[in-house]
């Protein structure tokens, strides 16, 4: 049995944004390894499923929303969605834990709010969903939940500043010096260009509708720059 009432199930799927033909199904998508039983038993393979889904529907729409970006920076981007931290907040907002099934020494150590069993059980639901309905169906609800991410400026690219710092580190053996040189428009709608320097000389400059989205494209060219000297 789930541990969730139909009503609780009914609101469960309405905020997920997809309601299970088959209740077999949703029961299995939320039922952790731990209960026991085949493999049919419980959502270790629809996981594996949903991971490979959650995956092409998100570079499926960093490409469309960023068709400018690289494949480095695309796939960074995508690192910084999906993975385990992203996916359990998302649980945790679709109150998952409330409604899994665990195994008994699970519900004695908190499996239900555990980071990696929450995740697992949203790309289980995914998996299912694709199972039951194909990609059409599924990618819209990834798009209901993810969308959102793909608005921060600073998506994926917050590696830039710290790879750059140990690049530098490696050359020169000195950190990256930023500095704000220029910063124009209206207060609602400001430009600001940073420059870095690396042992007194100019290796980067970048423009950004914020000061750090600045430094981290400035960043990315200094590293640009930097990583062609090196041997």
């Amino acid at each position: 049995m789930l541990t969730a009432d139909a009503t609780g199930l009914e609101r469960f799927q309405d905020a997920l944004g997809y309601r299970f033909e088959d209740p077999v199904l949703l029961n299995r998508c939320l039922t952790h390894v731990s209960c026991g039983g085949g493999m049919d038993a419980h959502n270790e393979s629809l996981e594996f499923l949903g991971d490979a889904v959650l995956s092409l529907a998100i570079s499926d729409m960093l490409m469309r929303r960023f068709p400018e970006r690289s494949e480095g920076d695309l796939s960074r981007m995508r690192a910084s969605l999906v993975n385990q931290k992203i996916l359990a907040e998302k649980a945790r907002l679709l109150r998952v834990g409330a409604i899994l099934r665990v195994g008994k020494g699970e519900e004695r150590t908190g499996g239900r709010h555990k980071e990696s069993i929450l995740a697992a059980a949203l790309e289980a639901l995914l998996g299912g969903i694709y199972w039951e309905n194909g990609y059409e169906t599924v990618r819209p609800v990834v798009e209901r939940h993810f969308a959102a991410n793909l608005d921060h400026t600073g998506l994926g690219l917050d590696d830039y500043k710290t790879r750059l710092q140990e690049v530098s580190q490696r050359i020169y053996r000195v950190p990256p010096i930023y500095r704000l040189v220029r910063e124009t428009g209206p207060s609602h709608d400001k430009c600001f260009e940073t420059e870095i320097r690396v042992g007194g000389h100019l290796v980067g400059q970048g423009e950004g509708r914020s000061k750090k989205q600045s430094e981290q494209e400035a960043a990315r060219c200094a590293l640009e720059m930097l990583q062609g000297q090196q041997p």
